[in-house]
């Protein structure tokens, strides 16, 4: 499949900002909640999942802080920020808008 950029970083983008609306989580914790809830559907690639992180968090819509793994070891965690809720409405509002439309084309049978 034929894909834009700017789509695929968007669309990561909201999934990291949902993933994160349930609660903090590290980097690795992101992909394996996105790549579980997909049915393992999605796989996020390490380098797009913190290109993502970083953006994130340079747009303010979510920060970062380090703190222990439930293993004990040392990580970045990320949390939501209110910029970051409303950002995820805006995503959310934008995706249904988008998936209504691939819909109705798809449902003509030419």
């Amino acid at each position: 499949m034929g894909t834009d950029s700017s789509v695929i970083r968007g669309t990561l983008d909201m999934l990291i900002l949902k993933t994160l609306a349930a609660e903090p989580m590290h980097g690795w914790g992101i992909s394996e909640r996105i790549q579980t809830r997909s049915a393992d559907a999605l796989r996020v690639q390490q380098g797009s999942l913190y290109a993502s992180l970083h953006r994130l968090v340079r747009e303010g819509w979510i920060r970062s802080y380090w703190a222990d793994t439930e293993n004990g070891r040392r990580a970045r965690f990320y949390m939501l920020t209110r910029a970051g809720e409303r950002q995820l409405a805006v995503e959310a509002d934008h995706w249904r808008r988008l998936a209504a439309g691939v819909a109705r084309i798809m449902a003509f049978t030419d």
